[in-house]
């Protein structure tokens, strides 16, 4: 696959937080498509590593690094090496972030404050450094989530975080007019993630499962196929908030 702007090679993509989860199954995806794609990790190489390999075996291209997504300077770093290691960038998928739960009125304040570095902070310190960076032809996203419209009790905090996301994300495809770079964010409903299911009881799933008109969960290989749209053909969607949830509403 070839860049849409003036890259001739194969594209180029960073997936922050892409060692797990969601962010596992976007990075392979990317890669199958065609793409370079730079893995990036919080804390744990091993994991990163593994995904690595994974693409590799499947013939892709595929490297790790490790960043604080809220630090600037590590940012910057991240996105010198893939510039090093492969001569640009051209995609800039950005699910790194926690999720921490609690009642408005008992959450601790110290820990809104870390998820709010991490979730707000760490999406505006990424886009800054990918609208400087990313090549025309190319597309910035986001993850936001659709709890955000959805309003479960106990989800305040992590949805003030992604409100956060989608009003930057809306604007940055704004502030890149005539550049050729779409910004979108997607908005996964409930997905069976490790992250997602822990802690919670049967009955708990089977609600949510029962939310959607497919009477299914998500999983992650359904948002990796909506990131992969807007990655790469969906030149025309920008500026959007994507609800990628089976339908809940």
């Amino acid at each position: 696959m070839t860049t849409p702007g003036t890259s001739t090679g194969p594209r180029v993509a960073i997936v922050t937080g892409g060692s797990g989860g969601i962010g596992r199954e976007v990075s392979q995806r990317l890669a199958a498509d065609g793409m370079s794609v730079l893995v990036h990790y919080a804390g744990n190489p091993v994991t990163a590593d593994e995904v690595v390999k994974a693409i590799s075996d499947d013939g892709g291209t595929a490297s790790s690094f490790g960043a604080d997504v809220a630090d600037e300077q590590q940012v910057g770093e991240l996105f010198d090496v893939v510039e090093e290691r492969y001569g640009g960038v051209d995609v800039v998928v950005h699910t790194a972030g926690i999720m921490l739960l609690s009642p408005l009125t008992e959450f601790d304040l110290d820990e809104l404050d870390r998820m709010h570095r991490i979730n707000i902070r760490g999406t505006f310190v990424v886009n800054q450094q990918a609208a400087r960076r990313v090549r025309p032809g190319g597309a910035i996203l986001n993850f936001s989530s659709s709890v955000v419209k959805l309003a479960f009790e106990g989800y305040t905090g992590y949805a003030a975080t992604k409100g956060a996301v989608d009003a930057m994300t809306l604007i940055l495809a704004r502030e890149l007019r005539g550049r050729d770079i779409t910004v979108n964010a997607v908005a996964p409903g409930p997905t069976a993630t490790a992250l997602f299911l822990d802690g919670k009881d049967q009955a708990t799933i089977d609600h949510l499962t029962n939310l959607a008109p497919l009477q299914r969960l998500g999983v992650p290989a359904d948002i990796a196929e909506a990131v992969s749209f807007l990655a790469g053909p969906a030149r025309w969607v920008n500026g959007q908030v994507v609800y990628v949830n089976g339908g809940v509403i």
